[in-house]
């Protein structure tokens, strides 16, 4: 895989309107430096936990035993079930304000989801080489960096598209990752059957 294609697969697993409409719904008490301090914080979380994930992934298979295959028809099922709960545009639970939601929930498991775990981890067992695994990293770090630049000009997006746009953005994006589901499900049961 290339730079590009890693870069825009990340980006949409990341679910980065969803991501959005949540960040904003849970910032909607914080001052503009506050918001930008807190989505410096979630794009720190993300890059950290991808990261971890994409380069020790392959030995969590190791020692849970688990097949690449297997893997990937799990994670494109929970990746579809994401997408579908973008798309029907299901509400979260309430957040306490005066909490520090930039890690759990917001980096996990908003944007770094169960299905977006399966990806990282697919994708960092099936780098074979280390230039591979430079790439990946620097895509997967591109990609939460752009999440995040989104997260910190929230408040200029909030006012130009306004929530309706929001909404239709995060449905668009469901229809993107359940697309990207389907395809880790039939590559999983195809390499398993052939």
């Amino acid at each position: 895989m290339t730079f590009v294609t890693i870069w825009i697969k990340m980006f949409f697993l990341y679910t980065p309107f969803f991501a959005l409409s949540m960040f904003l719904s849970m910032t909607d008490h914080a001052a503009e430096k506050e918001r930008i301090t807190l989505a410096l914080k979630t794009t720190f979380s993300v890059l950290l936990i991808s990261l971890i994930l994409l380069f020790f992934g392959n030995q969590i298979f190791k020692v849970f035993g688990i097949t690449v295959d297997a893997f990937r028809i799990g994670a494109g099922s929970l990746l579809f079930l994401s997408a579908v709960s973008l798309i029907q545009g299901k509400k979260t639970n309430t957040i306490d304000p005066h909490d520090d939601f930039t890690v759990v929930p917001l980096a996990i498991p908003t944007i770094v989801g169960p299905a977006t775990i399966g990806t990282i981890m697919v994708m960092g067992s099936e780098f074979g080489s280390l230039d591979e695994k430079i790439t990946g990293s620097f895509a997967v770090a591109a990609a939460a960096i752009s999440v995040g630049i989104i997260l910190i000009v929230s408040s200029y997006i909030e006012r130009a598209i306004k929530k309706r746009g929001i909404i239709i953005i995060s449905k668009l994006t469901g229809l993107i990752l359940a697309a990207l589901a389907a395809q880790m499900i039939f590559t999983g049961i195809k390499s398993f059957l052939f």
